[in-house]
């Protein structure tokens, strides 16, 4: 099931990769700062791991494969349970893997959305969604790599200057296609 329309996704999600990145131009010693807390930020953890349970359990519920029929209130309540259990007891690197799930969610959306599109100009945001998959079954796995990259990219003002510039490029780009290519055409 088709959350969004492309347009919409693509503008939203450029919209969402400019500003932080146009922050990162101006204030680069602020962002990296914000950045480096990420990793192991409770509020963000809370917040991303519930979204990502509420998310997950929306996307569920619209599921209709009838072998499971049955069986969804049991599993709304697993899945919740498996959501707030993780903000209890795994408070370890919690935003990374809130961001993680979201990731994966996000990128579900996102391959869907383009799926019937009939430009191959879809084709920046079904790898960009791939990428996302990669990045959050990584982020998962080994959730101190999302640190270490972090720790990486905010080493210095000008690598971080560097990486917001090359992001806020590629949200032009995805909200150029929303604006244009990516538009229904109107009858």
């Amino acid at each position: 099931m088709t959350l969004f329309k492309l347009s919409t996704l693509a503008i939203s999600l450029g919209f969402l990769l400019a500003i932080p990145s146009i922050y990162g131009l101006m204030r680069p010693g602020a962002y990296g700062a914000a950045l480096r807390r990420f990793p192991r930020s409770l509020p963000w953890g809370y917040f991303l791991t519930l979204l990502a349970t509420g998310w997950f359990i929306y996307n569920l519920s619209q599921e209709s494969i009838a072998d499971f029929e049955s069986l969804k209130p049991i599993l709304y309540i697993l899945f919740a349970g498996v959501g707030i259990g993780s903000c209890l007891f795994l408070k370890d690197f919690l935003a990374v893997r809130g961001a993680a799930v979201m990731m994966l969610l996000l990128a579900r959306s996102m391959v869907d959305s383009a799926r019937w599109a009939e430009t191959d100009w879809r084709l920046v945001i079904v790898v960009w969604a791939y990428v996302l998959v990669i990045l959050g079954m990584w982020f998962t796995i080994s959730p101190w790599r999302m640190r270490d990259l972090v720790l990486w990219k905010t080493s210095s003002e000008g690598r971080i200057r560097i990486f917001s510039g090359v992001r806020l490029l590629f949200a032009l780009l995805v909200l150029g296609l929303g604006f244009t290519v990516f538009r229904a055409p109107v009858s």
